[in-house]
Order: structure tokens, then C-alpha cells, then sequence
């Protein structure tokens, strides 16, 4: 043996001390995160102030009321919402996937019989917490179906999907009759909630007519056409858009939008036989797709923000539509809400914080896509309210359970203190747009930031964030923001992480009780309101220079507000 090979075992473990010594550095490695206050992007429109759901009749509810009351608390402007089954018949009582309102039915003649008490009580519900419908024109009566029988559906979880499409989804079998029903409905709201108030909304015909939609491609331009009209005639500045398609970036799907503008810009009128129809808005759909690999949750962003791209590549191809209002009316990590994690084991992201940190992640993006093509980008639906009379924490999308707040939602409390212009923020670990779009989040985590000012404060949105529902170490970051113009400054960190803003990890703590008493359920409320970490704190930037150091565990989100 030669004196080099005595000394390869001793250089070998100096190799792995130092290689641990390296490993333990890049992960001690501060993040930092740059805020320039001077550099404006835009305005800060709030594209998180949209929500939508299934189940039309949980609006008046007990717990819809509730958490809409604080949807509407955290929004510094309107929030706009959007239901299905709206004109759906039926007594009222509502099922998953599934709602009614009685609006329409016929007497024994066929003559039409219109009762909007239900769905004034919807309407009212919004418009009392100063929020603002995007109404969804659909779906079809039983008396005026071409396929009435059956008609309402009794899926639940774990059933094939297309059992839902039952008599609500095929077209009228009188085009005149659906004209005067939509007439009859906007002339009531008019009469109700006044003129200047409708003309706030918008107003969309049906939902996804590339799957919802039992009838062909030109019978649902009819639909459009002769619903536009009733709309026109009951209120001449009412504001009316579609298609609402889903999976925008797929072919057919392309195929399906673009034959909708040119009908709404070029061809023949159903309805009234002169060229085009009113098309003021421009809607479609985005959702993500998690899987489950060896037990554990992936998400994937890609093709969520790659349908919205697509979706805003598609209004700019053409002259009449690249300035319209775009409205993303569904915006989601995947495709359905009440699909619980007892039936698809891939959505079991959704009671813990990787629902709320996808959330931060994806939103910063849409801004990017926004702003990267000079979009008139106004709002994207998160589709995801509440589900009244379920289990806890059942793993539905939602927003709430049974009344208590998940972390998700102080992801949107926080984006409502994001006011005023969009400004710069960057960081040496947010994954470029392309490489989101392309691959999402497949390495390292992303650790991005979204920033707004106003003249008395500036706030800071820090995530990190992995596709990889996998618990990690808490992380330091450094937000360095610049240009503050101010001496001295006060500081505040809220945060969603296990520790903060999280009454998933207070239930689970408590055993998971299924039958909580008041007690655990007022401690559970008061968990699942967002929350600080540490004291308030004055700081003074120099040379209007400051940083501001934090520690973020991996699917954490901190929110850093900066007052002067």
C-alpha cells in the first residue's frame, strides 16, 4: 500500500466534512427579496376580489352569510360573485353540485309563471354586503328543456363525473320563451336594486359550454343571442360577456372561443337577424392539476396559468377584443370543488397551507401575465365558497368549514391590504414566468414576492412555496425595500404557516373532533382569523434603505406592511 492510499481515507472525510459544511451553508442561505417603492408596475387591481361556487342556495345560508360577510370585510372594493343554477327549478334545497330557484315554470297551458323570491334572496344576500353579481344566465328550466326527464341530478362524491348532465343542460325548446325569462329576470333586478346599481354587474350566458352544454356549438350562439337580446331590451347599458370555456389553452377549446368572438363580431344574429352581439366581456377557465405520487400531494401550476395565457392571447388576436374586460371565471388548482380528499386523495392540499401558498404563488403570476402583454386583466373566480352540513375539514375546496375560517382565506385578507400601484418586487429565488409556465415548481422551493404601495404604507407579500406537499425548514429572508420615504417606520408581519392563521393544525391538535363543543369551536374560529408574528416594531431606513429580516417555513406565507 503506497502513502497516497493511506492518506484517501482521511481526505475522504475532509471531503464530507466540507460538503456538510456546504449543505448546511446553502441552507442557512438568506433569500433575499428586493422592493423598489419608486418602481411602479400599474395599478394593484384586485383580481383575488372574485369568488364563485356551485351550490347557489348556500349564499342565504347560515355559513354562507357568514363567510361572504367576511369576504366582503376584507375586500377594499366590491367583490364580485358568481353562481351556477340560478334559474334551475326546483324547491330550493341545495345538493353538491347542484342548486334551484324555481324562476321559471309554466302552467298547464304553458304559460309562463315567474317567482324570483329565491333568487332575490341570493341577489339580496350580495348586494347588502356590498357585493356585486356576475350573473350567470343559466341553466335551463325544466318546462323549457328539450330533454326534461331526468332532470335533477343526485351526484356525490366519488361518481363519474358526467352524471351531473342531466335536463338542466340541453337547450330551450322555445327561443323566445328563454329571451322573455331573461328579459322578465333583468326588468325585475332593474325594479329592485336600480338602474345604476345592475349596470355595475356582468352578466354571462351559461358556464363551460364545451362540457356543461348538452346541445351543438351553434345552438349555444342561439342561446347567446337570444338571452343577449332579453338582456338588451330590459336594460340597454347592461354589461354581457362569455364564453366561459374550459381548459382555455386546449384546441378545441381555442377552437370553441374563436368561433364565439367571430359569431359576437361578424355573423348573423339569432335573435334579431343583424350582424354580431353585444359582447362586453370576455370569460374563460384556468385550473391547475395535482397528483399523487407514492402518497404524497404534487400540484402543478402549468396548466392553470398556461390556460390563462392562452385566454388573454386569444382577446389580443383581434382588434374588437383586445381591450375588453378579461374575467378568468374559474380559477383553480383543478376542477372540482366538491370532490373531497376522501374520493381523490390529490386534493388533500386544500385544509393546510399549501392551498394558501399556491394561491400567493399563482396570483403573483397572473399579475406577471397581466402585465407582460398589457392585458385589461380584471379578475380571476376562485371557485371555492363553503359547503353547508359536512364533515370537517372534509377536504372539499373551500374557503370555510362549518362556519371556521381555512388558512386560504387570510391569503385573501391579505391581498386585501395590497393597495394603491403595483411596484417592484423580485427575489433571487422566484422562478422566472417562463419556467412556471413551462414546468411549475419542480426543484428548489419559490420564494417570491408581490408588492404594493399607497402614500402612508407599502406591503410585502414573501411565500414559499413547492409543488411538493412535503414539510420543510423554515427559511431566512432578507425583504429589502428601498426608496421609503420616510425617517421612521412602523413594521408588522402577518403570517400563515402550522403556528399562525391555521385552525386545520388548532383542530387537529384537539383530536379532530368531528362534534366540537363551543368552546373548541369559538378557539377554532379564533385560530383560523389571520394573525401576527411578534410585536409591532419601529424601524428607521437609511438612505430610505430598509431590511426587514423573517423566517418562512416551506408552504408559509408572510405579508410584511411597512406604515409611515
Amino acid at each position: 500500500m503506497t502513502k497516497y492510499a493511506l492518506l484517501l481515507p482521511g481526505l475522504l472525510c475532509i471531503a464530507i466534512l466540507l460538503c456538510d459544511v456546504n449543505t448546511q451553508a446553502q441552507s442557512k442561505a438568506t433569500t433575499i427579496v428586493n422592493v423598489d417603492l419608486d418602481k411602479e408596475q400599474g395599478p394593484m387591481t384586485p383580481l383575488w376580489a372574485w369568488f364563485g361556487y356551485d351550490e347557489p342556495n348556500y349564499t342565504y345560508m347560515k355559513d354562507g352569510q357568514k363567510l361572504l360577510s367576511e369576504i366582503s370585510a376584507l375586500s377594499p372594493v366590491p367583490v364580485y360573485v358568481r353562481a351556477h343554477s340560478l334559474l334551475c327549478t326546483g324547491d330550493g334545497t341545495p345538493a353538491l353540485k347542484w342548486g334551484s330557484t324555481n324562476a321559471y315554470t309554466e302552467d298547464a297551458n304553458g304559460n309562463p309563471i315567474y317567482n324570483w323570491v329565491l333568487v332575490d334572496s341570493i341577489f339580496d344576500t350580495y348586494v347588502k354586503r356590498g357585493m356585486k353579481p356576475l350573473a350567470q344566465i343559466g341553466f335551463m328550466p325544466e318546462a323549457l328543456s328539450t330533454h326534461p326527464t331526468p332532470y335533477q341530478h343526485h351526484w356525490k362524491p366519488g361518481d363519474p363525473y358526467g352524471e351531473i348532465f342531466t335536463g338542466w343542460a340541453y337547450p330551450p325548446k322555445d327561443y323566445n320563451k328563454w329571451r322573455e325569462l331573461v328579459y322578465q329576470w333583468v326588468k325585475h333586478c332593474v325594479e329592485r336594486y336600480g338602474k345604476t346599481e345592475v349596470e355595475s354587474w356582468y352578466w354571462e350566458v351559461w358556464n363551460e359550454p364545451n362540457g356543461y352544454w348538452k346541445g351543438t356549438e351553434e345552438e349555444f350562439f342561439k342561446l347567446y343571442d337570444y338571452a343577449a337580446d332579453g338582456l338588451k331590451h330590459a336594460l340597454a347599458t347592461a354589461r354581457i360577456g362569455g364564453p366561459n370555456i374550459a381548459g382555455t389553452s386546449s384546441a378545441g377549446a381555442q377552437k370553441f372561443m374563436n368561433n364565439f368572438i367571430r359569431h359576437c363580431l361578424y355573423e348573423t344574429n339569432f335573435a334579431t337577424g343583424k350582424t354580431g352581439s353585444p359582447l362586453e366581456a370576455l370569460l374563460f377557465h384556468a385550473k391547475g392539476n395535482p397528483t399523487l405520487r407514492n402518497g404524497v400531494v404534487w400540484m402543478n401550476m402549468s396548466p392553470q396559468l398556461r390556460d390563462i395565457e392562452a385566454g388573454i392571447k386569444t382577446a389580443l388576436a383581434y382588434p374588437e377584443t383586445k381591450n375588453l374586460p378579461l374575467i378568468v371565471g374559474e380559477s383553480d388548482p383543478e376542477g372540482c370543488a366538491a370532490c373531497g380528499m376522501a374520493t381523490n386523495p390529490q386534493n388533500a392540499y386544500r385544509n393546510g397551507t399549501m392551498y394558501s401558498s399556491y394561491t400567493a404563488a399563482t396570483f403573483a403570476r397572473k399579475y406577471e401575465l397581466k402585465e407582460k402583454y398589457g392585458a385589461n386583466l380584471v379578475g380571476a373566480v376562485s371557485w371555492s365558497f363553503e359547503f353547508e352540513n359536512q364533515p370537517w375539514f372534509y377536504g372539499f375546496r373551500d374557503l370555510a368549514t362549518n362556519g371556521v375560517d381555512k388558512p386560504v382565506l387570510n391569503v385573501f385578507r391579505m391581498f386585501g391590504m395590497m393597495e394603491g400601484a403595483h411596484v417592484f418586487a423580485g427575489s433571487n429565488r422566484m422562478y422566472p414566468l417562463k419556467t412556471v409556465l413551462d414546468s411549475s415548481v419542480r426543484k428548489s422551493s419559490d420564494i417570491g414576492a408581490l408588492a404594493s404601495k399607497t402614500q402612508r404604507h407599502a406591503t410585502v407579500m414573501v411565500w414559499n412555496y413547492h409543488d411538493e406537499d412535503k414539510p420543510g425548514k423554515a427559511e431566512p429572508i432578507d425583504v429589502v425595500i428601498v426608496h421609503v420615504p420616510a425617517d421612521k417606520i412602523k413594521v408588522t408581519e402577518y403570517r400563515i404557516d402550522d403556528e399562525h392563521s391555521n385552525a386545520y393544525e388548532a383542530w387537529k391538535k384537539m383530536g379532530s373532533p368531528q362534534q366540537p363543543t363551543p368552546e373548541q369551536v369559538a378557539q377554532l374560529e379564533k385560530a383560523g382569523h389571520l394573525q401576527t408574528v411578534g410585536e409591532r416594531r419601529t424601524m428607521k431606513p437609511k438612505g430610505g434603505k430598509v431590511i426587514v429580516p423573517i423566517l418562512l417555513p416551506r408552504q408559509g406565507v408572510s405579508l410584511v406592511k411597512v406604515e409611515w
